[in-house]
């Protein structure tokens, strides 16, 4: 991608070596770096750093918050959002959603964290737009990867730390490594308390959680017919009420509260009120028919899974998922695991299984269950689905889990059309 700069010394700039000339220069970065040479053989005008061009870009300003965690990013992310543009303020969000400005759609989904020219002109686009504050996901590669290079962020946040992503950090501990190397500085940080395996640098942090103490302070709460929230902020007392479900979700719309409180200094009681305006994610905890009950959601970690089950654990749950291929082989026993202990019945299919046998990923999630002869295997996902669907009685639920709002399956290098909400629809209307 080659971005247009003026009134400088080169015309252009870019990460990708391949689109280097004279009048080009090349943004060094850790992701690129093994592509120097061949950026000056191409006849590169310049070899610059990416705090040369940050404030070219704008980034200094307007405000950027980060969120990274395992679980919980989205959600979180799309709160602040929707709580900044009703308390009146400007703002944009970059995540797994897309990029979004000012309750608009500017690009559909990409990377959890794109690129860093591709962030810095997305921050360009949101400073040209009049915003106030830029919200951004921060995945786990990205950090490492440095593609967060040169933003100031004016509020961190962490959701939690389970596992995920052991394909590329190969092992536990470099994951929750890699995730605490972010809140290593000394910016202002809203961290998890209940998230044990946080290890951050305690200055300038603020604190959330229902457990132990905390900065925000979830006193009391009830997942019936939404969620209800009694928060405690030093001496004051507040609430705030949601259409959403789970107690993963208490967490996210506190984190959401907090760090709007933190960067706006606006009054706390008009933020926990705007909380009720906010009405979750697509593809998050998503109800595609109440009757019967049918829920899609993107959960595909086992916490994640036992988030979302958990959350309906006074119904029957008749659960269908798969895991994907080509990434982390160790959750999947775990995730088999987690569906038989939490759903009266399970349904083993493929998620993406891009460039693996999709048998040979239902293998490894069988190997986690105690009874695996009691769960339904199904490779084809619409079959599975629809097996439940027609298995399913009474009050019981069906819950789709792993892909979420996602509008494809992956297989081998090929994108099918695939929603899991237009399956359900599809399959409940007959046709």
């Amino acid at each position: 991608m080659k971005i247009a700069l003026p009134d400088q010394p080169y015309r252009y700039v870019t990460e990708n070596s391949a689109e280097c000339d004279a009048q080009t220069a090349f943004v060094l970065t850790e992701l690129n770096r093994r592509y120097l040479d061949d950026a000056k053989a191409r006849g590169a005008h310049s070899i610059i750093a990416p705090a040369e061009v940050a404030a070219l870009f704008g980034l200094d300003r307007i405000k950027v918050i980060g969120i990274t965690g395992t679980n919980g990013k989205t959600t979180t992310a799309s709160a602040i959002y929707s709580l900044l543009l009703d308390l009146g303020y400007k703002a944009a969000m970059q995540g797994t959603r897309g990029f979004f400005m000012n309750d608009e759609t500017v690009e559909g989904k990409s990377l959890t964290t794109p690129t860093l020219l591709h962030t810095y002109r997305h921050i360009y686009q949101a400073v040209a737009a009049g915003c106030d504050y830029f919200i951004m996901e921060v995945s786990s590669h990205a950090i490492v990867q440095q593609r967060i290079e040169g933003i100031d962020f004016v509020l961190k946040i962490l959701t939690n730390i389970t596992q995920d992503h052991l394909d590329y950090h190969e092992s536990m501990d470099e994951y929750v490594r890699v995730k605490n190397s972010f809140f290593s500085d000394e910016s202002k940080k809203l961290i998890n308390k209940d998230e044990e395996k946080s290890d951050v640098n305690i200055k300038n942090t603020w604190t959330y959680g229902a457990e132990h103490p905390a900065s925000y302070k979830v006193m009391a709460y009830s997942l019936n017919e939404g969620i209800s929230v009694v928060l405690q902020y030093f001496e004051k007392i507040h609430t705030f009420h949601s259409p959403m479900h789970g107690l993963f979700n208490v967490y996210n719309l506190t984190a959401a509260v907090a760090a709007v409180h933190q960067v706006t200094g606006d009054d706390l009681e008009a933020i926990c009120d705007a909380v009720s305006g906010f009405a979750g994610v697509s593809g998050r905890m998503e109800v595609v028919s109440e009757t019967p009950l049918v829920i899609v959601d993107f959960a595909h970690t086992p916490d994640g899974m036992a988030q979302v089950l958990n959350a309906l654990k006074e119904k029957e749950i008749l659960a269908v998922f798969g895991a994907g291929g080509d990434r982390d082989h160790e959750k999947r026993p775990l995730m088999g695991k987690v569906a038989e202990n939490l759903a009266k019945k399970v349904y083993v299919t493929s998620d993406n299984p891009r460039n693996e046998d999709p048998d040979a990923i239902i293998a490894d999630i069988l190997s986690g269950m105690e009874h695996p002869e009691q769960a339904v295997i199904e490779p084809n996902r619409k079959a599975a689905i629809s097996i439940a669907l027609r298995e399913r009685n009474g009050d019981e639920v069906v819950v789709v889990l792993g892909k979420g709002d996602e509008q494809f399956q992956i297989v081998y290098d090929k994108r099918f059309p695939f929603d899991d909400r237009e399956i359900v629809r599809e399959l409940l209307s007959g046709n």
